[in-house]
């Protein structure tokens, strides 16, 4: 869902800030044949298993579109810059953070606590990143529980306008579980509600027909 707010067609450089092994970014290139990607993660295991994903022989048409940045993506000014965030160097950035809160998802686990629970004023230094290093113009697509919400609209303020709200809802007769909120560097458009993706029919546990569609990168989330 996340790689799917990029619209089709994007043949610019997208940056995944929370990479992980890979997943939202490689499937940016997946979709879009004409993109590149930097996967930045801050954990050197998660580092090492995205090396590893790259490496696989389905992705190896992808290898040379992808480069890998093992940094913090909470780092401001110079600090950032010396880390590898250029300023004004990608078109998209799409962000997967950790986005639950401890009392859902504690663990004993360092790096699964690490990948899970969010930290004070996160949203606000994801998407500072995320502002400095986009050119203008550039795009952002952020996954979030809805609670977050208006710690994202807080982040975008004087940053990202043209908002796009879209709940994803496991059924039609659900509440929604995540959003995916997109905007535009330096936009001064309005924030719009979107309708809501709902992820599965509803009997059964079979995907909606949009759903399948985008899971497997025959349509964009947006529509565009």
């Amino acid at each position: 869902m996340l790689a799917a707010a990029v619209p089709t067609g994007f043949a610019g450089r997208v940056a995944d800030l929370g990479a992980g092994a890979g997943a939202a970014g490689l499937a940016v290139l997946a979709r879009c044949p004409g993109a590149t990607a930097l996967l930045v993660e801050r954990s050197a295991e998660m580092v090492e298993w995205a090396e590893r994903t790259l490496m696989l022989e389905a992705n190896a048409g992808m290898r040379t579109r992808a480069a890998i940045l093992q940094a913090d993506v909470a780092l401001t000014g110079d600090a950032r810059r010396a880390a590898g965030f250029s300023d004004n160097s990608v078109d998209f950035v799409i962000l997967n953070p950790p986005f639950n809160l401890a009392p859902d998802r504690s663990s004993p686990d360092a790096l699964r606590q690490e990948a899970h629970v969010m930290t004070p004023d996160l949203f606000e230094g994801w998407l500072r990143t995320a502002a400095a290093i986009v050119k203008r113009k550039g795009g952002v697509a952020v996954i979030a529980r809805p609670q977050s919400l208006p710690d994202i609209l807080s982040a975008f303020a004087g940053r990202f306008g043209r908002a796009q709200i879209l709940p994803v809802l496991p059924r039609a007769d659900a509440a929604a579980t995540r959003i995916v909120v997109r905007g535009e560097l330096g936009s001064r458009a309005a924030l719009s509600l979107l309708p809501p993706l709902v992820v599965h029919e509803s009997a059964g546990n079979g995907f909606s027909q949009r759903a399948d569609a985008i899971n497997n990168g025959r349509a964009s989330l947006f529509g565009d």
